[in-house]
């Protein structure tokens, strides 16, 4: 009898909340994956985190030493990533950014570039945004990247301490000089001596990360890695 309720709730539940491809938030994933046919023939995974130097890690060349850095996705306008990512941000779907975190959790486990991250620590939104989105849509990636590399992770470890407008149409000088000092370490004993993974959603012209990163490298013995959901192009 307990099987039978069981089972009924969950069609209820699966009919009130289906399980839907995170892209096009339409049809169904295939077998585990989180992405329909359609969109796994669209959505074309890059392979920065094999690949030393990249195109995402040469927007930080001259500007901060990493170890490694890399996004799932390219980011193009009005494509099925920005579709995924607004939902992340706007739509409430926070599970959408864990599924997604799970997802590159297992191919980062697969390069010798990521295999010994110590700490994944997502990139701080300010309390007031924070307070006005529910959460911090870093924060979601972040709890999946853990939870399939078996890493602790700290939402805390960093913190906002400026609130800035939007970054959206700031030319790159703008971006950093508008970000440099609105971040700070907040937990500088959970960092020191480990080998970081720093996340966020979307890299563009990376002034928030170089920002993150910057307060990170201050304590000391400390290496960090970048890893996005998405790309800019």
């Amino acid at each position: 009898m307990r099987n039978v309720l069981l089972q009924a709730w969950n069609d209820f539940v699966g009919l009130v909340y289906p399980n839907l491809c995170v892209a096009c938030r339409e049809k169904h994933p295939i077998h585990t994956h989180m992405l329909c046919v359609s969109c796994m023939g669209t959505l074309i995974p890059t392979s920065h985190h094999l690949e030393k130097d990249n195109e995402f890690t040469e927007r930080f060349w001259g500007r901060i030493s990493l170890h490694a850095g890399a996004a799932m996705f390219p980011f193009v306008k009005g494509g099925r990533t920005q579709k995924m990512i607004h939902s992340l941000k706007y739509e409430g779907k926070y599970d959408i950014g864990v599924k997604m975190g799970q997802w590159y959790g297992q191919k980062l486990l697969e390069s010798p570039l990521f295999k010994d991250i110590q700490i994944i620590v997502p990139v701080p939104i300010h309390p007031r945004k924070k307070h006005s989105r529910g959460y911090n849509q870093a924060d979601a990636f972040a709890q999946g990247l853990a939870q399939t590399m078996q890493k602790p992770w700290s939402p805390k470890a960093l913190k906002r301490i400026q609130h800035s407008d939007s970054q959206t149409k700031k030319s790159r000088a703008e971006r950093l000089d508008n970000v440099l000092k609105a971040f700070a370490v907040n937990k500088a004993n959970q960092l020191q001596g480990k080998h970081i993974l720093l996340v966020d959603d979307v890299l563009t012209t990376g002034a928030t990360l170089e920002a993150c990163a910057s307060k990170i490298l201050e304590v000391p013995d400390t290496k960090v890695s970048l890893a996005t959901i998405a790309i800019s192009k």
